[in-house]
């Protein structure tokens, strides 16, 4: 959270859009928000997930098929929102994909789709919800991630685009604010969900997160960060942290990918003979989906 906005807004009421809501940090994060008085307004791209986890909400709730780099889809999406519930207060741009390996011989349609959807996607969620935002005097949290923090190796095209929603949403900030719109930055380390256990099938990808130095090469719980993203969507905080140690590393940015980048030398070569071997494409169920939503196969 960031020490600039410590003063709590009650979630009573107030009306939330959860992009990649379907599974994971964006359907956990739903579920929170709805036990906290939050009506729900879910997309992403499983249509029979969305309507499961509507459902089963505790507030009013509704869903929406719709691919976050798509700018036609996203402003109608928008235009539904307000008709269905009359306002959007919070949007949270949680939709994100990833897939590793090594960017020389990277899946190259893999590796912009990383990019397209998880900064491009953004984007495009944050434009088509902006005008509701200023109506509101709302909050729109960027979900980001360690990795824009410390670039690692074999993960490319998820650290440039989750980098790059950072940058988006800090200057994104200095935008809206004489609107009365807030933007926050989500911070997680690797957390449990379906993205994280589906790169941990690659063997390589699971040993080198393994060896990396602790708290980083843990595996946490996605009830308690999840818990910590509402907890700064109350406060309208600039800056959320899924993991409280992350806050710490914000200090020692300057010199990260320096150390990470020497280390990465001796993993390099020790991997190098596994990574031949590793299956391109996305990662996890929601990468799953994504390819399906695009290729009909």
């Amino acid at each position: 959270m960031s020490p600039v906005s410590m003063s709590r807004v009650s979630l009573e009421g107030q009306v939330a859009v959860v992009t990649g809501a379907a599974r994971g940090v964006g359907e956990q994060l739903a579920r929170k928000l709805s036990a906290r008085g939050v009506r729900i307004a879910l997309v992403g791209l499983e249509p029979d997930r969305l309507a499961r986890v509507a459902s089963s909400l505790h507030e009013d709730a509704a869903h929406w098929h719709a691919d976050v780099t798509d700018q036609a889809a996203m402003e109608q999406v928008a235009r539904e929102v307000k008709a269905r519930f009359g306002k959007a207060d919070i949007v949270v741009a949680n939709a994100g994909v990833a897939a590793g390996g090594p960017f020389a011989a990277s899946d190259f349609a893999s590796w912009r789709r990383v990019v397209e959807v998880n900064l491009v996607g953004s984007a495009v969620t944050g434009r088509a919800f902006l005008p509701l935002l200023a109506e509101s005097r709302g909050y729109l949290l960027q979900v980001a991630s360690l990795a824009a923090m410390a670039p690692a190796p074999m993960m490319s095209a998820y650290c440039a685009s989750k980098a790059g929603v950072e940058a988006y949403a800090h200057c994104l900030r200095g935008e809206v604010a004489h609107k009365g719109v807030r933007v926050g930055v989500a911070y997680l380390s690797w957390t449990d969900t379906d993205m994280v256990r589906g790169a941990d099938e690659h063997e390589v990808m699971r040993e080198m997160r393994q060896r990396l130095p602790w708290p980083a090469n843990r595996t946490y719980p996605l009830g308690p960060a999840a818990d910590r993203l509402v907890d700064g969507i109350e406060r309208r905080s600039a800056h959320v942290y899924g993991q409280g140690w992350l806050r710490l590393l914000q200090g020692a940015r300057g010199w990260l990918p320096g150390v990470l980048a020497l280390g990465a030398q001796r993993e390099m070569r020790r991997f190098e003979p596994g990574i031949a071997g590793m299956r391109a494409g996305l990662v996890g169920a929601g990468g799953a989906a994504d390819e399906k939503e695009r290729t009909g196969a």
